[in-house]
């Protein structure tokens, strides 16, 4: 497995991955308030912080396969901590330690690139899978947004966090 710098060409395979609102609202909060996503939505909504030099959007491949996608990005005014979002693994890559092995992928480049002692994540109470997989790689829940408004209903969101 190895991540490289998200190109636009990666989006048409993430987004197809997301196959009811339930995943994208999972994946993407109501950050990208759409379904069904295309690529040129997210391609859109990624040009507009690309160039901060504070958004490092990532696609995960195994050999020369899409198998997975994630962000990092650089909370406001911090430089030493980042934050994880957009967390996807194809779904026939699932269940196997793969988003284990993408998340320790991201953590080592968060630490060595970017410099960050520390990484924080938030994760509906929702979605099982995900946290266990947080937790199984070290993140440790740091508070609750309780009834967080999604377009779909009222969903519980752990913050979660890694010192590192």
């Amino acid at each position: 497995m190895e991540l490289k710098k998200y190109k636009n060409e990666n989006a048409e395979i993430i987004t197809g991955w997301i196959k009811d609102e339930k995943s994208l609202y999972q994946w993407s909060a109501d950050r990208i308030n759409k379904f069904p996503i295309t690529a040129q939505d997210l391609n859109d909504f990624y040009q507009t912080m690309i160039d901060s030099n504070r958004f490092f959007p990532l696609t995960c491949f195994e050999q020369d396969i899409v198998v997975g996608h994630l962000i990092i990005r650089y909370p406001e005014k911090c430089n030493n901590v980042v934050r994880f979002g957009f967390v996807i693994l194809a779904p026939y890559m699932r269940g196997s330690g793969n988003g284990k092995k993408m998340l320790q992928l991201a953590i080592d480049y968060a630490k060595n690139t970017l410099k960050a002692t520390k990484i924080n994540l938030g994760v509906f109470a929702n979605n099982d899978s995900a946290k266990y997989c947080y937790e199984s790689i070290g993140f440790k829940p740091i508070g609750k947004i309780e009834k967080y408004q999604m377009p779909i209903g009222e969903w519980d969101c752990i913050e979660m966090e890694l010192e590192l």
